[in-house]
């Protein structure tokens, strides 16, 4: 990655995201409703096991499929994004539910969206149960898709949230920008170019063709993970790598990141954005984390498509990568 000044760049904050007020805002809304058990998602006792729930939407991702006029993928993205919260909470998804606000009740683009959620269910193992359509044409410019995910978990499956000193972390890849951090992509990508130029990197593709690839789905990583005593994981999400850190007040140290598909090259280079920018925006390569004892490492990398080896878990504080300190 380049080694342009953070000042002389552009920032998530700069383009309307700022991550620490977000943050802020959430902690003043858990303040008003109250605590809860859980962190990535919601998790209900019902006796012999946890009910849990997850919701999320797509973002500003919709932005780039409205310029292409291609919804055939976010409602990929939009299970995706409530799927590997469960995940990583070592909660089985079951079902899932949409909510699609529309400008303006269109068959064709309702249709394009549900053959997505359709593909995402799959991906994740979870059955569609119904869903709201609103149209709403003085709320909403276009569209909007949200969506809640249920699942299930035993207390035994469930991981404990709390990496340990001495715990390795396994990663497991990326698809490419998944569905954080398009503010900022899409105000780098589009200074100097369209979304229907081609990528550089490979001009069989367009640019807003490669910002749409959907979210990897991580439900294959999650028995693996349940079989052996994990104890925590991260999806890595809004706040890139930072994410690390909900897995307790630990030093996490990464050796052997995944290198970052061409894309966010691209969107640094376009945006003049500094590399710690980066890594606390997007996830560069890496979708997900666990950390678990180094005896169990190797059934996990076994049984994980693509999953390796990154890093170590150290006492202290912070992320370690790439020589940046997040």
């Amino acid at each position: 990655m380049s080694d342009d000044d953070p000042e002389e760049g552009l920032t998530y904050a700069e383009t309307g995201v700022d991550i620490d007020e977000s943050e802020a805002a959430t902690a003043a809304l858990l303040g008003a409703i109250g605590e809860f058990e859980g962190d990535y998602a919601g998790l209900i006792d019902i006796g012999d096991r946890y009910l849990a729930l997850a919701t999320d939407g797509v973002g500003t991702k919709l932005l780039v499929a409205e310029a292409l006029d291609d919804y055939s993928t976010i409602g990929i993205d939009c299970i995706a994004m409530n799927a590997n919260d469960l995940i990583a909470a070592g909660v089985t998804p079951v079902a899932f539910v949409d909510y699609l606000a529309v400008e303006t009740p269109d068959d064709e683009t309702a249709e394009r969206v549900g053959d997505g959620l359709a593909a995402g269910a799959e991906r994740a193992g979870v059955a569609l149960v119904g869903g709201e359509t609103a149209v709403m044409p003085d709320v909403i410019r276009g569209l909007d898709l949200a969506g809640a995910c249920a699942g299930l978990a035993t207390e035994t499956e469930l991981f404990d949230g709390h990496a340990q000193v001495g715990d390795r972390l396994v990663g497991v890849p990326s698809s490419g920008i998944h569905s954080n951090g398009l503010t900022l992509a899409r105000e780098a990508v589009t200074k100097d170019h369209a979304y229907t130029d081609p990528f550089p990197y490979d001009e069989d593709r367009t640019i807003g063709e490669v910002l749409l690839e959907p979210t990897r789905i991580y439900r294959d990583a999650l028995e693996p993970l349940q079989a052996v005593e994990t104890h925590a994981t991260a999806h890595i999400t809004g706040g890139g790598w930072t994410n690390l850190e909900r897995m307790g007040e630990r030093r996490y140290v990464i050796e052997d990141a995944f290198d970052p598909q061409p894309i966010f090259e691209f969107v640094q280079a376009e945006g003049g954005v500094a590399d710690e920018e980066m890594y606390r925006t997007f996830n560069m390569g890496t979708g997900f984390v666990a950390a678990l004892p180094e005896t169990d490492v190797e059934a996990v990398v076994d049984a994980i498509e693509d999953a390796r080896i990154i890093g170590r878990v150290e006492s202290g504080d912070g992320v370690e990568i790439r020589g940046l300190e997040l």
